[in-house]
């Protein structure tokens, strides 16, 4: 029941970003110029690159660009937490592989072997 509410509420989501961005769409169909340089050391250099691209893909296209730098910015960051999760993580398997050997065959105590020796 759980996840088909979360499923639900999912869709509603997304259709209602869906809406928002063809909404933003539609009011920023204008055509803008997008330059590398700025005219005049465009003109100087003989270098002088320009694309017409319509607003709301300038705008849409700027935004998953920053989310892309966030997401990579955040990878390289945690990048010493997860190093060191991975560490915890064999340090950990390597202790309950001990710890299972022990269980199998546990180790004898010198006082009771040598009480086992006298009674013997």
């Amino acid at each position: 029941m759980g996840a088909k509410v979360m499923r639900a509420v999912r869709i509603v989501v997304l259709v209602i970003l869906a809406l928002i961005l063809l909404g933003v769409a539609i009011a920023n169909r204008g055509m803008v110029t997008i330059s590398l340089l700025p005219q005049s050391v465009g003109s100087f250099l003989g270098w002088d690159w320009s694309l017409q691209l319509p607003l709301f893909l300038v705008i849409l296209v700027a935004a998953a660009l920053g989310l892309l730098i966030g997401f990579i910015w955040e990878f390289l960051r945690e990048h010493r937490i997860r190093a060191t999760a991975i560490e915890s993580q064999r340090e950990n398997q390597k202790l309950h592989a001990e710890l299972a050997t022990l269980r199998k065959d546990p180790p004898k105590d010198e006082i009771l072997a040598l009480l086992d020796r006298k009674a013997g």
